[in-house]
């Protein structure tokens, strides 16, 4: 992770490419649906459904990016450390420790 020696010290740039209040509910309704459609597939076993997670987390998330924060999603320099702090930012939107 070029840049940043850990998580802990990326996190705090990743919430300020989310400093826009609807970028971060466009994350929180993709993150939503993904687990929605993961609980979906595991209970009806109709695995062909998965394919829709992707879809849904970031096709959410890139749009509140590119229409309501009009910056590049972290994604595509930092993949896992985005992908960690896409799911960190939505508990701590849960536990009310980041606003909705």
């Amino acid at each position: 992770m070029s840049g940043y020696a850990s998580f802990a010290q990326f996190y705090p740039y990743y919430l300020s490419e989310h400093s826009h209040r609807l970028c971060r509910r466009m994350h929180f309704i993709g993150s939503s649906l993904v687990i929605a459609i993961v609980l979906f597939t595991v209970v009806t076993a109709q695995w062909r459904g998965l394919w829709l997670v992707p879809l849904a987390g970031y096709g959410f998330a890139w749009l509140g990016h590119y229409v309501y924060e009009k910056n590049r999603p972290a994604t595509f320099r930092y993949p896992l450390y985005s992908l960690l702090g896409d799911w960190v930012m939505y508990g701590q939107m849960l536990r009310g420790k980041v606003s909705f």
